[in-house]
């Protein structure tokens, strides 16, 4: 006699294989349904992102053009054509004074390097050109070694190149001779003057202070004699050193 108690507690699974096939088709249309609208709203707001910010750079660069324009309208062209005038005058007056040459270099370093011992008679500056400037002198020396020593000077100076001394002869009132070099027209421009004379007002000294009260041993004491100078033209010449 068979009873409807079931031997077994596993519950058995009455669905088919085809349902739960159908089942996992469904929740993969459904992930790939969701992907799919969320890359589309992405899409949709960068592309209104991207459309309102070029907007903006339109309207940002339009501004900026009407605001040039309003302050090129604010500009006087009269004016403007001065400035530009002025502007051109100010740079050719700098090309100028950059080429200029100031012969008064060259003389001063003649008479800070022209030894006591020698005098020059003559002097002939020729500056055709930038590249062709060229200084002839005749000079008297009280001796040969004089004319040496001056020859030594003047190689050091910088300014005058390729010095030559010819022609020497000594003679009763001294060695005469003839002196030729070439001047290097760098070192003579105009500028290097205002160069010197701007570092010599930076580097002066300041005021002396007041004087100390000397006692009686040092105002009593001699001063030194002063050290003979040297000139372009010496009126009594000493012996060299």
């Amino acid at each position: 006699m068979e009873t409807g108690v079931q031997n077994t507690f596993i519950p058995h699974d009455v669905s088919h294989p085809a349902e739960r096939g159908r089942q996992r088709e469904g929740t993969l249309m459904d992930l790939v349904a969701l992907v799919s609208i969320v890359l589309l709203v992405a899409s949709v707001a960068l592309a209104a992102g991207v459309f309102l910010y070029e907007q903006y750079l339109d309207t940002s660069n339009k501004s900026k053009i009407n605001q040039l324009k309003i302050a090129k309208a604010q500009f006087d062209s009269t004016l403007i054509q001065e400035f530009s005038r002025l502007d051109d005058r100010m740079r050719e007056a700098d090309t100028v004074l950059g080429n200029h040459i100031a012969p008064s270099v060259f003389f001063h370093m003649l008479e800070a390097n022209t030894l006591s011992t020698v005098s020059f008679r003559s002097l002939d500056f020729q500056a055709s050109s930038d590249e062709g400037m060229a200084v002839k002198m005749q000079g008297i020396a009280q001796s040969v070694n004089s004319v040496a020593l001056q020859a030594d000077f003047f190689s050091k100076v910088g300014i005058i190149t390729s010095p030559i001394f010819s022609n020497i002869d000594r003679q009763q009132d001294g060695v005469h001779f003839s002196f030729s070099a070439l001047v290097n027209p760098a070192a003579i421009r105009y500028t290097q003057l205002v160069m010197a004379a701007e570092n010599a007002a930076g580097n002066a000294a300041p005021a002396p202070s007041a004087p100390t009260p000397s006692t009686p041993s040092e105002s009593a004491a001699p001063s030194a004699a002063p050290a003979p100078s040297t000139g372009f033209f010496p009126s009594q010449p000493v012996n060299p050193r």
